[in-house]
């Protein structure tokens, strides 16, 4: 049988990031933490904390905290059916769902499905932010419950609903476009001018360049890991970029934006996985995200 105090003090390591953090939420010694994981992983033959600043799962870790997820979503509907389990003396116990999502719908329209999820329950989250492209592993690792992904094709173990495409334009400010493309967008003026990349998963701004020129065209471009940034960058005349369609909207219209090349878009479409185990568990939050999805993309 799984000891479940020691699970749980993995869990809370990780989600502290540290022995003593778990040591205060447990309300155990740090000690007792110690102890409690040695004798685990003893037992089970494996390293399941890299200690650290912060300490983190590994792999093996990882899906021992998601199982334990699980268990903490299946007692708390327990006790939404049978209260007198609970003891009163007791705090009701927070169980804390890891999701991921890529930083543009974070910015644009997930939050207002955080929004109404919270409203409706006692859930925490733990947003985790990665390219769209690659939250799908995050589900394969077992290191989250549930994703927003570009990946239509459902992970094992996991339902797939579709959320819409969300609209990217190429964007930057009149006094970058008159420095940069005096003559228009051509595969020459993208070479030199310098645009904005959110990190190396990022390709955004190379799959738009094939879409305007029917080219790929390698260009300078500045690093910066922040979708707010990204906007603010291009309004400065930092560099050019792909902007969510939702955060330049108002900045087109009042003309401190131009479109580099008006008419060319780039859409990527989103999609939710979430894990078929704990799916009923999850219920409201997916529909949170359905919901927000269809109000925001398109």
């Amino acid at each position: 049988m799984l000891d479940y105090n020691a699970a749980r003090a993995v869990a809370m390591i990780v989600q502290t990031g540290s022995f003593e953090g778990a040591a205060r939420a447990l309300n155990v010694t740090a000690s007792a933490i110690s102890q409690r994981v040695k004798q685990l992983e003893e037992r089970l033959g494996a390293v399941l904390i890299e200690r650290g600043v912060p300490c983190v799962a590994t792999e093996k870790g990882a899906w021992l905290c998601r199982h334990v997820e699980h268990v903490g979503m299946l007692e708390r509907g327990l006790i939404d059916h049978l209260p007198g389990l609970l003891d009163p003396a007791s705090p009701t116990p927070r169980v804390t769902l890891n999701v991921a999502t890529n930083a543009d719908s974070l910015a644009t329209w997930f939050l207002a499905a955080v929004s109404a999820f919270t409203r409706e329950t006692d859930y925490l989250l733990n947003i985790a932010i990665d390219d769209e492209e690659h939250t799908a592993d995050w589900l394969r690792k077992g290191r989250v419950l549930a994703a927003v992904t570009a990946h239509a094709k459902p992970v094992t173990g996991c339902r797939v609903t579709p959320l819409g495409n969300l609209r990217y334009l190429a964007t930057a400010s009149p006094d970058y476009v008159a420095r940069h493309f005096p003559d228009g967008v051509t595969a020459e003026a993208i070479a030199v001018a310098p645009g904005l990349t959110f990190d190396r998963k990022d390709r955004l701004q190379h799959l738009w360049i094939l879409e305007a020129l029917g080219r790929s065209v390698s260009y300078p471009s500045h690093w910066l890991p922040s979708t707010q940034s990204f906007v603010e960058a291009s309004l400065a005349g930092v560099g050019w970029a792909l902007n969510p369609a939702q955060l330049v909207r108002d900045h087109l219209e009042a003309g401190r934006l131009m479109e580099l090349v008006p008419g060319v878009e780039l859409e990527r479409p989103l999609y939710w996985q979430a894990n078929r185990l704990v799916s009923d568990s999850l219920s409201a939050l997916t529909r949170a995200v359905v919901s927000a999805a269809t109000d925001a993309l398109v």
